[in-house]
This record gives C-alpha cells, structure tokens and sequence, in this order.
C-alpha cells in the first residue's frame, strides 16, 4: 500500500512550481496583413501564410516602431516576413487583442490587420530565418491551418470583402 505524502510536502512541492508573480505589463501594439491574390490557373483566391518558430500557421505581423502608423507598418512587416515587394491595401480589417506571459511581465498585445492584396511576383517568397514555413494556401486549406481563432476571424472578413469587391 503507497503512502499518502503529508499534505504540508504537498503544498510545499505546488508553492516551489509556481510561476513567479507577475511585476510588470507591457503593451505591444502591433500590424500586419492578411495577405490575398488570386490563383491565375484555378482562380481560387489564396492566403498567404507563415509558420512561426513554434509551427503555427499565421499571417505576416510584426510590432510598430516609433512614428510609424500601423498601416506603414503592416506593409513593412509583409515585405520583411515574406520577401513580397508589390502590395496594394485595400482596407483595415479590425483589431485583435491577446496577452500572455513572459517570464514575470504580462504582455498585453494589440494587432491591427489589413486586407492586402500582392502584386507582381508573388511567387519569389523569401521567408525570415527564424520562420519554419511560408507559403500560398486555398482559402479553405488557410483557414484549417490557422491556429488563431480571432485571426481565421479576420481572414473569414478578408474573404468577404475580396468577393464583394470582385478581387
């Protein structure tokens, strides 16, 4: 028969796991696109995604840097994160909000997404080192990669500007 550890061990053991206590709140406030073209052989309208140093699928953003508008900024991170040159924003999509934690601080990070449309060589892709993937996907396929609720959200708003707008 095992023997019960005395319950003072126990929660001693859960206090030395804890997390330490949170000492700081840093906002981020950052942009990016939910980048779209359209397949010139099926004509299917495809999403651009990366896949980040974890193996999530998501689209290009990145944190603005002082004087720069969020708009300036979803532009340069795109051609950062993708290597894409040749855009076009066509609209701001919304904002999502999420926070997490780093080490002792709560990040509180705040994206602005806009609806951008590539042009030129969208295939001559040239993803950051620190990026495990980047590619082209049917709206669909996206959409099921996409591990961000709120941002397959805002891809879902994307897609019904892109056949309003007849994109």
């Amino acid at each position: 028969m095992m023997k019960r550890p005395a319950p003072l061990k126990g929660f001693k053991n859960y206090l030395n796991k804890r997390k330490p206590a949170i000492t700081e709140v840093v906002r981020e406030p950052t942009a990016g696109g939910v980048v779209v073209r359209r397949d010139e052989k099926t004509k299917e309208i495809e999403i651009l995604l990366i896949q980040d140093a974890k193996d999530r699928w998501t689209i290009p953003k990145g944190h603005i840097e002082p004087g720069e508008g969020p708009r300036d900024t979803a532009e340069r991170e795109i051609r950062e994160e993708t290597g894409l040159q040749q855009m076009k924003v066509l609209s701001w999509l919304g904002k999502i909000n999420f926070r997490y934690r780093r080490q002792n601080s709560l990040i509180l990070m705040s994206t602005q997404i806009y609806l951008v449309v590539a042009q030129g060589d969208s295939d001559d892709l040239k993803k950051e080192d620190w990026m495990n993937g980047i590619d082209w996907f049917p709206a669909k396929e996206a959409l099921e990669k996409i591990e961000y609720e709120d941002i397959g959200k805002i891809i879902l708003l994307g897609l019904k500007k892109v056949r309003d707008a007849g994109i």
